[in-house]
């Protein structure tokens, strides 16, 4: 009995030592390659588990955590294993992409150089731990500079053959804006496997990011990639992600066969939920998305929060839209958090009395991080038209200001919005700044002339300065060269009629005064307060002081446009039709 024990001992342990055997390092990288980090995970596991000093295994275990988007298992992993082996230099590569992921960025570097040292910058597996993560364009804490320099050493050190190392090269090229250089890197990957459909795939996304125009190029090169290797599952996912807006069936085709070669893991999942939202099925979405948070764990994948709060955004329901999207921003990566995000946050938080300072960050947040002139200049303006609805005019004066400062050409309206609502809070200092803008823009506009003289009409309440009366005669200087003046009558009138005061008031010359009224009457022969501005300045004298209690020529109105063109009050502004 003891024998036959004995006998089943060994045979167990040599099944469990051929298993172990059966399953290689080559074989866990092979998975992370696919972007299986499940199965990645449970190979490294077992490899380490056979081999604790074993290094490649244990940082590999960590890279597939990472994948998991378990970065705090990942760190306490390294963390571990450098108290027993402190002079590891992977291990040490992977504290230093931890570092990068949390924002430690000079501990990070300090990490990088440390494990190169240790390793005599000899390792071409260590250099490429060290420039994987600072190559990665998600990664937005990586020095893509550095990544290059001790990517493109990797490639000449002895018995270099490592693909991998070259689509590296290739990610820190493009995230450094050098798609030439990109290209060559990933050329040269498939120059050692022709099979590499990363690299192929990731040129696909290079000219993907260069706009519709190339779209025949990236989907030729995502089509390539898929005939090189099916069971590539990154390109299904971006082809997936591709149609999601566009073709719901088309995407939905590719999440099949993206899931067909990945890993049944917690992504899998979302990209199920996100599926359903896809198809308008909201509230299946909201309940897939809490059937993945509960498998998930401790560490349930973050977007399913975000992919909840856009959810309940579709069914109208902003207080669980609200809660979720603060929950996405404490449990997901700030380096993963997308402009639409924070935008999307942003506006929701509108819709609740007292957020508006809270959404204005955000948005701020989202103006950063925004490359398109358009998204930005759309986001502010949502800000800015949010505080005129409410009637705050000063802060939606200061938000539509800040369009001015994001796009590079900004047209009539956007100084219109800036400039009029400056205006009509009585900073005229802002106004006149903004309607300035406005002239040397627009030079044969009368517009934003006749709104520079009101705002510095405005700054020269008294008329003494004079600097109101020259604003008003470059505004009459434009007007009358117009060849077609029934487009601005009403501008035309106020000016004539800010100077026939101005002549009467101040300068005390009557014959002008008449003249300005005159030139007012030939516009609008019918105009009553005209009418009655040309008799008060024809019968009186400017050394007469007019009656108190009823003078016949008022300064013009500053704070509310009048609802009728008049020349003893403002006449009313209409915002000017949209010019290019």
């Amino acid at each position: 009995m003891t024998k036959l024990k004995t006998l089943l001992m060994v045979v167990l342990t040599i099944l469990f030592t051929v298993n172990v055997t059966a399953q290689t390092i080559e074989d866990g990288k092979k998975f992370l390659y696919y972007e299986r980090y499940k199965s990645a995970k449970e190979v490294f596991q077992k490899l380490s588990a056979a081999n604790a000093g074993d290094e490649s295994a244990v940082y590999y275990l960590g890279q597939a955590l990472i994948g998991l988007q378990d970065i705090a298992g990942a760190k306490t992993l390294y963390q571990q294993k450098l108290s027993a082996n402190p002079n590891s230099p992977l291990l040490l590569a992977g504290m230093g992409h931890i570092g990068l992921l949390e924002g430690n960025v000079a501990d990070a570097k300090s990490r990088f150089e440390t494990a190169i040292n240790l390793s005599g910058a000899k390792r071409i597996d260590v250099l490429n731990a060290v420039g994987a993560p600072n190559s990665n364009p998600e990664i937005k804490n990586g020095d893509a500079n550095y990544a290059i320099e001790k990517l493109k050493f990797a490639t000449t050190l002895k018995g270099f053959k490592d693909p991998e190392v070259w689509a590296n090269l290739g990610d820190a090229y493009r995230k450094n804006n050098e798609g030439g250089s990109a290209v060559q890197a990933y050329q040269s990957a498939l120059a050692i496997n022709p099979n590499y459909a990363r690299a192929i795939y990731r040129t696909g996304r290079l000219y993907q990011s260069q706009g519709i125009s190339q779209e025949s190029l990236y989907l030729g090169h995502f089509n390539n990639a898929i005939a090189k290797d099916p069971n590539y599952a990154p390109v299904y996912n971006t082809l997936f992600n591709y149609y999601y807006e566009s073709d719901v069936t088309k995407s939905a085709g590719y999440l099949e066969k993206a899931l067909a070669v990945s890993d049944d893991d917690p992504s899998a999942c979302l990209f199920r939920a996100r599926m359903k939202f896809a198809q308008g099925l909201y509230a299946e979405s909201i309940a897939k998305c809490n059937e993945c948070i509960a498998a998930g764990g401790t560490v349930p994948i973050p977007n399913l929060f975000g992919l909840k709060a856009y959810s309940y955004l579709k069914l109208n329901d902003s207080v669980n839209a609200k809660a979720s999207f603060e929950e996405y921003f404490k449990k997901q990566d700030v380096n993963k958090i997308g402009t639409g995000d924070y935008s999307t946050y942003a506006f929701t938080l509108l819709k609740f009395a007292g957020s508006e300072q809270i959404a204005a960050t955000y948005i701020e947040k989202a103006v950063a991080l925004d490359s398109l002139e358009k998204n930005k200049a759309d986001y502010l303006k949502v800000m800015a038209d949010y505080y005129k609805g409410k009637g705050n005019f000063a802060e939606a004066a200061n938000w539509y200001n800040k369009i001015l400062t994001v796009k590079k050409s900004y047209n009539n309206v956007d100084l219109y919005n800036a400039g009029y609502n400056y205006y009509r809070v009585n900073n005229y200092q802002a106004a006149e700044a903004v309607f300035n803008k406005y002239m040397a823009k627009y030079p044969d506009d009368m517009f934003g002339f006749y709104m520079a003289a009101k705002s510095s009409a405005g700054i020269d309440s008294t008329m003494t300065l004079g600097t109101g009366a020259a604003a008003y005669l470059k505004a009459i200087e434009v007007g009358e060269r117009a060849a077609d003046k029934t487009k601005i009558k009403d501008q035309m009138i106020g000016a004539y009629t800010y100077m026939m005061q101005y002549a009467f008031n101040i300068k005390k010359d009557q014959a002008a005064a008449i003249a300005y009224a005159d030139k007012a009457l030939l516009l609008d022969t019918s105009d009553a307060n005209s009418i009655k501005n040309k008799e008060f300045v024809t019968k009186n004298s400017p050394s007469t002081k007019p009656s108190v209690t009823k003078p016949a020529v008022t300064k013009p109105s500053v704070t509310k446009p009048a609802a009728k063109p008049s020349t003893t009050t403002k006449p009313k502004v209409v915002a000017p039709v949209k010019k290019k």
